[in-house]
């Protein structure tokens, strides 16, 4: 689980690296550059829930590991 939470956090980071250079800035909020601002903001969510889910596995470890 740790593995597949490290590449999927890549892969976020990936994707919105790659969809910061296809916003237009002087349009963001028009054609392919609300896409990319919305690919953007999910991938940030990708990468805030498997964060959470590393976090919360290392709690229940630590739960585990008291009894």
């Amino acid at each position: 689980m740790k593995y597949l939470s490290i590449v999927i956090i890549i892969i976020a980071i990936g994707l919105s690296i790659f969809n910061i250079t296809k916003v237009d800035l002087s349009n963001p909020f028009e054609g392919d550059s609300i896409v990319a601002l919305i690919t953007i903001l999910a991938a940030l969510c990708a990468i805030v829930l498997m964060f959470i889910l590393r976090i919360s596995k290392r709690i229940e470890e630590k739960v585990k590991n008291k009894k």
